[in-house]
């Protein structure tokens, strides 16, 4: 989800810069302020942050001896 947030800003970002507008608030909505957000949202999809849950275990959810085994 991040990795999909940061191309998002990085696109905005790059119609800015196309666009040459800075929208009335050059110092919030310029086009390095967006690059390092979009860096800042990809540096945390990298680090793993915001994966979603992950189930503990390895993947094994039977406990104990499997029936039918011997």
């Amino acid at each position: 989800m991040l990795a999909i947030l940061a191309a998002i800003v990085f696109g905005f970002a790059l119609l800015i810069d196309f666009m040459n507008t800075n929208f009335g608030a050059p110092d919030l909505f310029n086009v390095h302020t967006l690059m390092v957000l979009g860096l800042l949202l990809l540096s945390l999809y990298l680090a793993g942050v915001g994966s979603g849950p992950r189930g503990g275990g390895g993947g094994r959810w039977y406990r104990g001896r499997r029936p039918g085994r011997g």
